[in-house]
């Protein structure tokens, strides 16, 4: 029977039970790494460094505390996996687990000095384009304007994509070479294992585009640049950028963020002016959902989200964990069709995606037999999927 065939019973999710799995180093080795990030960059009183100790000494999984906000979705959630270890459970689960026990510990949601402070804000900080950057990134900007549009579109999804590569929490475990020793920054079409870009065009003809961002900081910055292509074409009438409400997974991209970056555009900079201004106009909307923070995936999405991107003429999902939520964190087989896989969504939806899990389907027959034994956590591919 084809691997894309509904009657087939889907794979397990990926777990971290196994000790040489890259699940399990995430669990083992990143989130350790996070940690001390987030404890190096906050005089945090002694009551938040044990609630993060606590974290890292007993991975067992406990329902939240009574007075988180939420702890009543989160026993819902939790209630299959209780006293479980979380190398035991779904990975996904037990990310999203760890993320949210952080901002706990941190205080970030409850009444407190340090309610809304971001564990996460000194690392996106240090990661914003400098005004050198930005700069030229204007003169680029004003390069492409001389091309033809066809010609601009597929640099600025290039650069979309590669742009995934500034993921912080990646940074924390991983070199910044490829396997070969050569820096990362110089792609190649061997490396775009899937490209469906051309059929990506084919849905931006107006209408609203939904683009549920994954970074901050520098990948965050080529993304305003696309929509901002979109909007000034007329390839999208509107568009909505969905942002995390909470600060997640380190690097993910909130509404402060967005801001953030806006402002640090040069005064002279058409491409921040016009952003800012859509914005004001409204056609350029941020929206963002509890589901963003919540350890599901898009088939378990609330009514509203998924009337959104019902409307939507395409909705265009950046980067790895809204991958693996999209077609399922499972160890599927990588010649899985990706139409069989998203094909509850509920509109036209895309993937630009800088594989850094192991999680891949829609490849053509015979491609990973060519590709390094760790392709699929290095970094260094890339994968671009539509389904229409």
């Amino acid at each position: 029977m084809p691997a894309e065939s509904p009657l087939q019973a889907p794979p397990p999710r990926v777990r971290s039970d196994d000790p040489a799995s890259f699940a399990a180093s995430v669990l083992r080795d990143r989130h350790p790494a996070v940690v001390a990030r987030v404890l190096a960059d906050f005089p945090f009183p002694a009551p938040v460094r044990d609630g993060l100790a606590r974290l890292l000494q007993d991975p067992t999984v406990t329902p939240l505390p009574r007075d988180a906000h939420d702890h009543e979705d989160w026993d819902r959630w939790g209630e299959p996996y209780f006293g479980q270890s979380m190398f035991d459970v779904p990975f996904l689960w037990a990310e999203n687990y760890f993320y949210r026990r952080l901002l706990y510990a941190t205080g970030y949601h409850e009444p407190g000095p340090w309610q809304g402070i971001d564990p996460f804000g000194p690392q996106k900080a240090a990661d914003l384009p400098g005004e050198e950057e930005l700069r030229a990134l204007q003169e680029t900007g004003d390069a492409l304007l001389v091309l033809p549009e066809d010609e601009q579109a597929s640099a600025l999804v290039a650069a979309a994509l590669w742009g995934n590569r500034a993921d912080l929490g990646f940074r924390l475990a991983q070199r910044h070479t490829t396997e070969s020793g050569t820096e990362k920054g110089t792609e190649t079409a061997e490396q775009l294992v899937a490209d469906d870009t051309a059929q990506l065009w084919k849905h931006l003809a107006g209408g609203t585009v939904c683009v549920v961002a994954d970074n901050a900081g520098r990948e965050l910055l080529p993304d305003l640049v696309l929509i901002d292509f979109l909007l000034r074409t007329g390839r999208a009438g509107r568009v909505e950028l969905h942002v995390k409400p909470a600060p997640y997974f380190v690097s993910d991209a909130l509404t402060a963020d967005v801001l953030t970056e806006l402002r640090r555009f040069p005064a002279d900079s058409a491409i921040g002016r016009r952003l800012w201004a859509a914005l004001r106009a409204g056609t350029l909307e941020l929206v963002t959902d509890p589901f963003y923070c919540a350890p599901l995936e898009f088939p378990q999405m609330p009514a509203g989200l998924a009337a959104r991107f019902g409307a939507a003429t395409l909705t265009i999902l950046k980067g790895d964990l809204n991958y693996r939520r999209l077609v399922g964190d499972r160890s599927w087989s990588p010649e899985t069709s990706f139409s069989s896989t998203t094909g509850y969504f509920p509109g036209p939806v895309a993937a630009l995606r800088t594989v850094k899990s192991d999680v891949v389907v829609g490849l053509a027959a015979g491609v990973e037999a060519k590709l390094p034994v760790s392709w699929r956590t290095s970094g260094s591919f890339a994968m671009v999927q539509v389904r229409g």
